[in-house]
């Protein structure tokens, strides 16, 4: 089939930390909320009536107390394992729609589904409007859905549908009068368009180009000349020629990165070595996930950026005997590696660890001299401890990690609600 004739859908969940707090707390509903960065630093999700007042994205939490107060907003830390799991039953629902491999998962709240062979059988406007209501009946969070003839037309119709309450949810610019959509793609400034920078969005300006209906109307050639030619490949796709199709498998990473700010600063080495027990952890899950294999583990430590105490930052790498997903071999790499770059007498504010060198896990062949029993030995090992999580949540079971939530390198969560959906203890109770 041409590319002129593909059809892309993008289903966004609207405000989705916001949504997913209120499905379990429908106190929330219709009240200005928003929720906390790491540590409980910055908003990074607000609801509409947040948005109405004023508060901006990223902004502070201390910078806009005054307003908390004064119109009563509710202030929530963020709930990573609720959105998680959320996230998981929306692409499932999705999954009802389409088939896999018209689906492909783009961030924990956005999907792209490749619409090109319903076109004929259904009405892709009513199609759309019926997973909107599949999601909210099933899962109780709104969501809106832009349908385009490229990736990146459908996320602009995603944004039209975001700002445009009239159309109720849907913004279909396949089959929108032109008139109209024109109307609609003149208003909104071009930096709104997939992949276009701050840089890129001074650089079009500076060629008379303000709008999205401007850079459409543009030359992809002369673009590609004045950028690359990936902005001409983003011209083309506003053009309504698909050049990016749907992603089944997503690319080996090049690295895993698990890090955080500690809540308090902290001095001990225990403390230090506890929390990269933690993020090894969250790493290894994810390079398990993605069934990829790593060769070599990075640590970093730091001091706090500010104040006037003496800065310190190391960071070192172990190479591994031979790419593996094995949290105990992985973990005491790191924890060695943290204890050659730990110093006494520093306040240290963040750590992290990085899983280099990855590998898919298909493509790996064991070394000759290698001891295979314990490679299948720790194999099975790897897999009973993912179950365990898997069944029982990520605190059941760990290595040598204290559960102790109070901890100083605790990340701040003060404002969290309960884990509904992961921890036997949280669980939702009717009275």
């Amino acid at each position: 089939m041409k590319a002129e004739n593909k059809i892309f859908a993008l289903v966004d969940v609207n405000n989705c930390y916001v949504s997913c707090e209120r499905v379990f707390n429908p106190k929330l509903n219709n009240v200005p909320v928003v929720v906390l960065s790491n540590n409980d630093g910055c908003v990074v999700s607000r609801s509409a009536e947040a948005k109405a007042l004023g508060i901006k994205m990223a902004v502070p939490v201390y910078q806009i107390q005054d307003l908390i107060q004064q119109h009563n907003v509710q202030v929530l830390s963020s709930n990573y394992g609720l959105y998680t799991e959320m996230s998981k039953r929306f692409m499932n629902i999705l999954g009802q729609f389409v088939n896999d491999e018209e689906r492909e998962i783009y961030s924990i709240d956005e999907c792209f589904l490749d619409f090109t062979s319903y076109q004929n059988l259904f009405d892709l406007t009513d199609y759309a409007r019926k997973i909107i209501q599949t999601v909210n009946q099933w899962l109780g969070i709104p969501c809106c859905i832009g349908i385009g003839r490229s990736k990146t037309e459908a996320k602009i119709a995603n944004h039209i549908a975001k700002q445009n309450t009239y159309l109720n949810g849907v913004c279909n610019l396949v089959t929108m009068d032109p008139c109209a959509s024109e109307q609609l793609l003149a208003q909104m400034p071009v930096n709104e368009v997939w992949g276009i920078g701050r840089n890129h969005h001074k650089s079009l300006n500076q060629i008379n180009i303000f709008s999205v209906l401007d850079l459409i109307e543009s030359n992809p050639k002369h673009i590609r000349k004045l950028f690359s030619i990936v902005m001409e490949k983003t011209v083309s796709e506003l053009q309504g020629i698909s050049c990016i199709d749907i992603e089944q498998d997503a690319p080996c990473k090049y690295q895993i990165i698990s890090s955080r700010s500690y809540g308090q600063l902290v001095y001990a080495l225990e403390d230090i070595k506890a929390s990269i027990r933690l993020y090894i952890a969250r790493a290894v899950t994810r390079l398990r996930a993605d069934q990829s294999l790593c060769r070599m583990v990075g640590v970093f430590i730091q001091t706090g950026r500010f104040g006037n105490n003496e800065k310190y930052a190391p960071y070192t790498a172990i190479t591994l005997n031979e790419h593996t997903d094995d949290l105990l071999s992985i973990t005491q790499a790191a924890t060695y590696a943290v204890e050659t770059i730990y110093k006494a007498g520093f306040k240290y504010k963040k750590a992290g660890v990085v899983l280099l060198q990855l590998q898919a896990k298909q493509n790996f062949v064991p070394d000759l001299f290698c001891d295979l029993a314990q490679r299948q030995s720790r194999s099975k090992l790897s897999d009973t401890l993912d179950n365990i999580q898997k069944r029982f949540g990520h605190h059941f079971v760990s290595i040598g990690l204290p559960q102790d939530d109070a901890a100083t390198w605790r990340m701040k969560q003060n404002l969290c609600s309960p884990a509904y959906l992961s921890n036997w203890n949280e669980l939702l109770r009717v009275k």
